[in-house]
């Protein structure tokens, strides 16, 4: 049954590359659930009483997605990945904004995935964050793109391994390299 919805997603977005925009009103459906998990894992350790919730997120990164027509998606797992991309944008902009706004108003914390959760401190300000993974693309594009397909797209190595087209052993040797990295980044930040 899920191979058969993932068929069907990923021929809507084949028939949406192809220009039928009525693909849009097929592809919702089929991908909303997991949208909504994705953006739920997001909010998982946050306040309850956000202004942004993620139903909201889920809408407005799909919003976003079908209005910027130049991405052409492989299938629904490069869909999944660059929505996530996509909620993270959303997310760390709400932030700096909320940020902006009302400095140390607590917003914009963060829950790490248990996999980059190494330090004694499992909370990360989503905005340092941001921040780190900026810097670890500048230092090295594929490292990064590990990070967003772990934490915000929620794919297994092996997953993460197919969508780059590389070896699951070499994205194993890779994430523990990146782990070591990111655990070290951010207890700098967190002692600043």
């Amino acid at each position: 049954m899920a191979s058969h919805i993932a068929n069907q997603a990923t021929q809507c977005l084949i028939d949406l590359r192809n220009g039928d925009q009525t693909a849009i009103q097929r592809l919702l459906p089929l991908v909303y659930e997991e949208l909504r998990a994705l953006a739920g894992n997001f909010f998982r350790e946050e306040r309850a009483d956000h202004t942004l919730q993620p139903t909201a997120l889920v809408h407005e990164a799909f919003v976003k997605l079908m209005g910027t027509p130049e991405v052409h998606w492989d299938d629904r797992k490069h869909f999944m990945t660059i929505a996530a991309t996509a909620m993270r944008r959303i997310l760390i902009d709400h932030a700096r904004r909320r940020d902006a706004e009302k400095r140390g108003s607590g917003w914009g914390r963060i829950s790490l995935h248990p996999d980059l959760a190494q330090s004694s401190r499992a909370e990360a300000d989503i905005i340092a964050l941001d921040d780190v993974l900026s810097r670890l693309a500048e230092l090295n594009e594929k490292h990064a793109r590990i990070v967003e397909l772990r934490f915000f797209g929620s794919l297994t190595l092996a997953e993460v391994a197919e969508v780059m087209d590389v070896s699951t052993a070499t994205v194993e040797r890779d994430w523990r390299l990146i782990r070591a990295w990111l655990a070290v980044e951010l207890d700098e930040r967190s002692a600043t």
